[in-house]
């Protein structure tokens, strides 16, 4: 369960108010998917805008028309982009929403575009534990508080104090914990429908700093043993069913090493799809991920949950 918190303000926040002010980020148009998301494939998204800071993205959103699509992109490491392109704004967070300080004795804040491994760096840099797992997520903080991303017997939320979230009209609001309804790789806002993460305070108790640096060295070693990293791939692609393991299953249904076009099951970890040289389109990886669901529930009566996103249209 989510840590006990500090009360922090529960509904609508406008921290932030610009007026008139220009936009200072950068507006792309039919900007390559294939170059932001872990598999090297996928379609163009018809805009693409790296906001300057926080402030400019919150001007940016203001001018957005009602009801454009919108999609948020961190590292891209649980992202799937069809072939046929995402007809709407990408937003890029990696390296922009990068502020990541100690506040207070015991709180990490974080922004949605920092890499979740160095969050748990800066932990132990700090003498705080229990953040050790987020060295294990290949992702940003936006994308780990989207889906509880959790591996090593910890989860995102479960150290989350309170959020910051970015809604359509370029304002800013803090909530906590009980303003979501939180589960395994869940997370629904449950006071609206249409706001965004862009930063999040970490609570964790003091500790052995060299200790917890010790503890993620091991889960880096354990994760470059275990999984597939040296091909694109998005991390885990199926939920584990309750009381299993995904890739226990598809192992057992005789699907390690499985391709459609360039893209396969890896060898190393059957949870995985592997895109070597990027030579697979997302149509490959997903006729792979139908295949897999259709086969484990075929055999076993299991309907596997997929933990990655797919977004935008066949080609």
């Amino acid at each position: 369960m989510p840590l006990a918190m500090m009360e922090p303000p529960r509904h609508s926040s406008p921290v932030t108010r610009h007026g008139s002010s220009p936009r200072r980020g950068e507006l792309r148009e039919n900007e390559p998917m294939a170059r932001h998301v872990s598999w090297r494939t996928g379609g163009t998204a018809a805009r693409a805008y790296v906001p300057a800071d926080l402030d400019d993205l919150a001007i940016f959103l203001r001018a957005l028309p009602v009801g454009e699509p919108l999609l948020f992109v961190g590292l891209g490491s649980n992202l799937l982009v069809r072939d046929g392109g995402f007809k709407g704004t990408v937003v890029f967070v990696h390296g922009v929403l990068g502020a990541l300080r100690l506040e207070g004795d015991r709180a990490i804040y974080a922004e949605a575009g920092v890499a979740s491994p160095k969050v748990a760096r800066f932990a132990a840099n700090h003498d705080l534990v229990g953040g050790e797992f987020l060295a294990g997520i290949p992702g940003t903080v936006g994308g780990a508080l989207a889906m509880n991303a959790g591996c090593y017997g910890g989860e995102t939320w479960n150290i989350v104090e309170r959020v910051r979230l970015l809604d359509r009209s370029g304002t800013l609001h803090e909530r906590c914990t009980e303003d979501f309804e939180i589960g395994y790789r869940h997370v629904r806002n449950l006071l609206a429908d249409d706001e965004f993460f862009v930063a999040a305070w970490f609570r964790l108790p003091r500790g052995d700093g060299q200790a917890s640096r010790t503890r993620i060295k091991e889960l880096l070693e354990k994760r470059i043993a275990a999984q597939p990293l040296q091909l694109p791939n998005a991390g885990s692609v199926f939920r584990n069913p309750p009381g299993d393991h995904a890739a226990r299953l598809i192992e057992s249904a005789g699907l390690k090493g499985r391709a459609i076009g360039g893209a396969r099951i890896s060898e190393r970890h059957a949870n995985f799809i592997v895109n070597p040289a990027g030579a697979g389109s997302a149509a490959d990886i997903e006729a792979l991920i139908d295949q897999v669901q259709r086969t484990v529930c075929d055999k076993f009566g299991v309907e596997l949950v997929r933990e990655v996103r797919i977004v935008g249209e066949p080609k």
